[in-house]
């Protein structure tokens, strides 16, 4: 049994999960500890107690624990794929980038340490110095979702360190396998007890004490909108510091103009890859008429050549939904989609056995054309490997059509049009805009964010995760 690291010391925890491989359900990784409120307790004093300490420590140290961490995950991307492909379900390809991309975080953040900024300013008085820095802000709790269960920790957990700050993390309990890697490397690495803890448990046991304790100056979550919500409400109420990664209903517009293999490769890419399972993917293709029909019929050629099978296995395209709720989700939107007037182009099939005869949670990607904007399927967040089309006139309409969402995560176009490209990186209401490229795919030194219903608070990633893991102090000096 994997057990949580709180204080420096591996406990055992109440209860344990049982972490099941979607590509196979006959395959158990493993069984994870799974804390109770009294030992998320324990880990939020242990925080308390090391913080002083760890907040004055020099960016030196800082510097050695996290390049250290980046170091070993590096050299071990091969095998940190593997578990991660194994318990997610996205293809073993795109679980190695992930995990490589954690470990240029960690060093990211390594470096980060070193360049903490600051300004020296001249007072209007005279013979009076200011003097602007930023602090670490005490205990951060992170809450992680499930389907970057290494790149999303780690863009949490290295700023938060590399600014002086001790980490309660509770990662998603459907991937617990790929947090404990991390959190095993991180009990290695030379980090003073309970500056780090690991506290795998149900979100409405270790969560809400994280949320409600007033000893966690900050919180840090990713996932579902209604959560997030809770999240902003449990904080706001006793004053702590809060960011949100929440819901998207990306849009990717294709205009007459564009190169059609660039667009039909971009939608493919940002639809289905990782089952569809990312905040980035682009759920809504909007399709201008001029080359509606042949976007679409070239859209469904590619989609009959993915191969849909085991995450694992050499020359899969798409791996399984993560879990059999995820998949039941999935089937039930296309449902939906096909009651209220859509037409299934391609694929929403349900694939009980992979092609080892595996049982698994296999769906075939699914384009459901004719959509018009009020349809559910264009309103509400799927998370899954389903894509529905919307008809415009031409870029104005487009336009209109991307922006018509509560959500503001990513956007993308596909046009040779400088112009309109140009235009639309202005005018877009996303976060994150791509021309002629997938939606997902943000470099790690990169602010990651978005607007209206999608984020809260400042960005995560890059330099701008100071702003979050930082406070700013201004002191004045009379010589």
């Amino acid at each position: 049994m994997f057990k949580n690291l709180i204080n420096g010391e591996w406990l055992e925890g109440q209860s344990v999960s049982r972490n099941i491989n979607p590509s196979d359900t006959r395959d158990l990784i493993g069984e994870y500890a799974q804390a109770d409120a009294a030992q998320a307790d324990l880990a939020i004093t242990a925080a308390t107690a090391a913080f002083p300490a760890w907040s004055l420590s020099t960016p030196q140290q800082r510097f050695d624990i996290l390049d250290a961490v980046g170091a070993e995950i590096l050299a071990r991307r091969a095998e940190l794929g593997d578990l991660l492909a194994r318990e997610e379900g996205k293809t073993l390809p795109e679980a190695i980038g992930e995990v490589v991309r954690a470990g240029n975080i960690f060093k990211f953040f390594a470096g980060e340490a070193l360049r903490p900024g600051g300004e020296s300013l001249p007072s209007v008085r005279p013979g009076v110095g200011v003097e602007v820095t930023r602090e670490a802000i005490g205990v951060v709790g992170l809450i992680t979702p499930w389907n970057f269960p290494i790149a999303i920790p780690a863009w949490k957990i290295a700023p938060a360190l590399a600014y002086g700050n001790c980490v309660v993390f509770k990662p998603a309990d459907l991937v617990p396998g790929s947090a404990w890697a991390l959190a095993e490397i991180l009990s290695r690495a030379g980090l003073p007890a309970g500056v780090f803890n690991l506290v795998m448990g149900r979100g409405s046991v270790v969560g809400e004490k994280l949320l409600h304790d007033t000893r966690v100056a900050a919180v840090s979550f990713t996932g579902s909108v209604a959560t997030g919500q809770k999240v902003a409400a449990a904080c706001v109420s006793r004053m702590a510091k809060f960011q949100l990664e929440m819901g998207g209903k990306n849009p990717m517009i294709v205009l007459d103009d564009a190169d059609l293999g660039v667009a039909v490769n971009a939608a493919v890419n940002s639809g289905f890859f990782s089952t569809g399972q990312r905040c980035t993917a682009s759920s809504r293709l909007i399709v201008t008429e001029g080359i509606h029909d042949r976007f679409i019929a070239a859209m469904v050629e590619k989609m009959k050549t993915l191969k849909i099978d085991d995450a694992r296995k050499a020359g899969t395209d798409i791996g399984p939904v993560v879990d059999a709720s995820q998949l039941g989700q999935d089937v039930d939107y296309i449902g939906i989609a096909k009651g209220e007037g859509g037409t299934l182009a391609q694929g929403g099939e349900r694939i009980e056995t992979n092609a080892d005869g595996a049982p698994g949670f296999y769906l075939t990607p699914a384009l459901i054309t004719g959509t018009t904007p009020e349809m559910r399927i264009n309103r509400e967040e799927v998370f899954g490997p389903v894509v529905s089309v919307l008809r415009a006139r031409d870029y104005e309409h487009a336009l209109a059509l991307s922006n018509d969402t509560p959500f503001g995560l990513a956007a993308g176009i596909a046009t040779t049009s400088l112009k309109h490209a140009t235009h639309f990186k202005r005018h877009s209401q996303a976060g994150m805009v791509m021309v002629n490229l997938p939606t997902a795919g943000v470099d790690y030194h990169v602010p990651f964010g978005g607007r209206k219903g999608s984020s809260y608070g400042p960005r995560e990633q890059g330099r701008h995760a100071a702003e979050f893991y930082t406070t700013v102090k201004t002191a004045y000096t009379q010589a």
